[in-house]
């Protein structure tokens, strides 16, 4: 008798970040494992990132109201706290929804906020298979988590909450792959170490980030870029929610100034507060603002003929994707890594916020990939900014780095091949095995009945 296709519900919380991972691991899913995939997303104002995001990603995706957490939080409480909050009272919507749906998911595959979800896997009788990002090697105290930092008794159980629920899923996919993290998943993976923790088996199916568009070449950054050499540029950005102080701000243009290297630089108006302020309302878009208005003054006439200042959006993939970018300063956000991982190109850490500092110190300490541009407690100096991007773009230090990172992109398209077996794929099949031995027990069972 034929078995209908397995069907995997992804539920994924705010944030670009978030996201774009889940779009592609739907995407996999759907073409290469013969998956049906909807995706639940909070839903956003037509205009923003995500909404065009989405509505070009050619993914079956389902909005969900955003819930009203004013009286639920303090709008000074931390990013993280907020996301939690939303992804549970968003909880009910999703419940709904699901129960609307004549072919019930097979599968709930959640990501590492959407813990409270999981009791939904036993009231429509689903595999679960949440969706988390592991954790690192051993890293310094001040490198851990920023929740664990900050005395905030909520936030911590929230975290605590949340690692709780993670052994009660089935399985767990993790976005990295053997050469990326070869120690911690061989942890995750062993009974005697982390396997105590997961209890559940671990699936690495990354790199999933957002591929190169054709249709983004046209853009004028491209074309700035194609004017020049090879490896020369250094690209800046912060991801879509991140932002820097107008001091932080002040020190980097200097920086970039007297370092003498060719850079594009995403810049967007300081925000003089907590590093994750534009989190829930940076839209990614390209619209223009006062750029001259916080830089230093005369900033952008006197790197014309080497720089480039972007207001608030490029299409990164394809910027790191291009031949003339041989550098990236980055916050280190997971999608941002990635990205720059599998154009092979070396990077500055600049981590802000959530697990970006143990981002960093993966691919500086462990990977060799990257320097750290944040060591200091005070606000990050021009002259070590100068220093930084030298280092990468014309060093021997900054060579050595771009031949690691170029050798780990290789590994990631060797995990990411079909008809070579790689490691995601490889993953991906043994979930689709576990789906489909689910599937034809649950038909016996009915038969049965």
């Amino acid at each position: 008798m034929q078995i209908t296709k397995p069907h995997a519900a992804m539920f994924s919380s705010p944030g670009m970040g978030h996201l774009i991972p889940v779009i592609e691991l739907a995407k996999r899913l759907s073409a290469n494992h013969g998956f049906r995939v909807t995706v639940f997303v909070l839903e956003t104002d037509a205009a923003s990132a995500q909404s065009k995001f989405l509505n070009s990603s050619g993914v079956d995706f389902v909005n969900l109201p955003s819930p009203d957490i004013s009286q639920l939080v303090n709008p000074a409480d931390h990013v993280v706290t907020k996301i939690g909050v939303i992804m549970r009272e968003t909880v009910p919507a999703l419940r709904s929804k699901i129960a609307e749906m004549n072919q019930k998911p097979t599968a709930l595959i959640i990501d590492l906020f959407g813990t409270d979800a999981l009791c939904l896997t036993s009231e429509f009788n689903m595999l679960t298979k949440p969706l988390e990002i592991p954790g690192c090697e051993p890293v310094r105290f001040e490198d851990t988590m920023d929740a664990y930092l900050v005395p905030d008794e909520p936030l911590y159980r929230d975290f605590v909450r949340h690692c709780l629920a993670y052994p009660k899923a089935d399985g767990i996919l993790v976005n990295t792959w053997d050469e990326m993290e070869p120690k911690s998943l061989r942890s995750l993976q062993d009974p005697k170490l982390l396997g105590r923790v997961a209890r559940v088996p671990v699936y690495p199916v990354g790199p999933l980030c957002r591929p190169v568009e054709t249709s983004e070449t046209n853009h004028p950054v491209l074309d700035w870029l194609n004017e020049q050499p090879d490896e020369s540029v250094l690209y800046i950005s912060f991801g879509s929610g991140g932002s820097l102080t107008a001091k932080q701000l002040t020190e980097l243009a200097w920086g970039l100034e007297q370092s003498q290297q060719r850079f594009v630089w995403v810049v967007r108006p300081p925000v003089d507060g907590s590093s994750c302020s534009d989190y829930f309302t940076a839209n990614g878009g390209g619209a223009k603002d006062s750029t001259p208005e916080y830089l230093p003054e005369g900033f952008v006439t006197r790197t014309c003929d080497r720089g480039l200042v972007v207001p608030s959006w490029a299409p990164q993939t394809e910027v790191l994707a291009h031949r003339a970018v041989g550098g990236f300063l980055t916050h280190c956000g997971w999608n941002s890594t990635l990205e720059g991982v599998v154009s092979g190109v070396p990077m500055i850490a600049w981590p802000l916020f959530a697990e970006q500092n143990m981002n960093a110190a993966l691919l500086s300490d462990e990977l060799g990939i990257a320097v750290r541009a944040d060591d200091s407690k005070e606000a990050i100096t021009r002259s070590e900014i100068e220093s930084v991007a030298r280092k990468v773009m014309a060093e021997e230090e900054g060579e050595e780095m771009r031949r690691r990172v170029k050798t780990l992109r290789d590994k990631a398209e060797m995990s990411l091949s079909i008809d070579g077996g790689g490691s995601a794929h490889e993953s991906l099949c043994k979930v689709t095995e576990e789906c489909t031995r689910f599937l034809e027990r649950d038909r016996d069972l009915a038969r049965g009945a």
